[in-house]
């Protein structure tokens, strides 16, 4: 990237994305991304590598470029962005390097074609069009809530062992559960008990806390341990949330 754009500036966000996690790249991404200056956003999560998926580069409504392979990584970024104004498909050869591997379209492919963006090629170039409604989207899970359970599912896991779910407070407060309420956590057959709170410092070392992260999202951690290890959490896994009985 940059024998081809000398003068642009590569920000990494992270290499920390589990192997083949399409679903945990497209939520990093959405989040992080209004952290980050505008320019071009390559991202990289693709089990379908040398398959029938496109490579795929897409300018979203605020001007912001992002490129990627075509299985929904890049889309709920760019919704977050004013949706998808336009999309090509990378096939135009002086804008990737040959010969391209089979199984390395991230060197070959997906780098190359951002740097030539930041060098100032226009979009139009890389490809031949692509209708933004035939992209890939993912199926992001939803939560499930009544008047007094949620039915979540995780989402990530991170590094710390706390574990995000596909809630944010107002979900919580759907049913009844404020900061200070003591929560039911059931895992399986297993049940634990949390205490929502705003920060780690409320609730005692090795405590169960329900909180609000960095990102609005709702996630489960132990003050000073692993919330991913006492439940065997896994993205995908459900777990169920009430607010307990006093």
């Amino acid at each position: 990237m940059k024998t081809i754009a000398p003068e642009a500036e590569v920000i990494d966000i992270t290499h920390g994305i589990a192997p083949q996690n399409v679903l945990q790249g497209a939520l990093v991404l959405a989040a992080t991304l209004p952290y980050m200056p505008a320019g071009v956003h390559v991202a990289v999560v693709d089990p379908g590598v040398g398959g029938a998926r496109k490579p795929l580069a897409l300018r979203s409504g605020d001007g912001r470029l992002f490129v990627g392979p075509d299985n929904g990584l890049l889309l709920p970024a760019a919704d977050r962005h004013g949706g998808v104004e336009k999309a090509v498909e990378l096939a135009a050869g002086p804008y990737r390097l040959e010969p391209v591997a089979r199984t390395f379209h991230g060197r070959d492919i997906f780098a190359p074609a951002a740097a030539h963006l930041a060098a100032g090629v226009a979009l139009g170039e890389l490809g031949p069009a692509l209708d933004a409604d035939d992209l890939v989207r993912l199926e992001v899970p939803e939560p499930d809530v009544d008047t007094r359970r949620i039915r979540a599912t995780v989402v990530h896991v991170d590094r710390f062992g706390n574990i995000q779910l596909n809630l944010t407070s107002a979900h919580l407060r759907q049913v009844g559960i404020e900061p200070g309420a003591r929560v039911e956590i059931e895992v399986g057959f297993e049940r634990y008990y949390a205490v929502a709170a705003h920060t780690f410092a409320e609730v005692r070392r090795g405590d169960i806390v329900l909180y609000e992260d960095a990102y609005w999202n709702i996630a489960l951690a132990i003050n000073q341990g692993s919330a991913a290890e006492m439940f065997g959490a896994r993205p995908g896994q459900e777990l169920r949330l009430t607010a307990a009985k006093a």
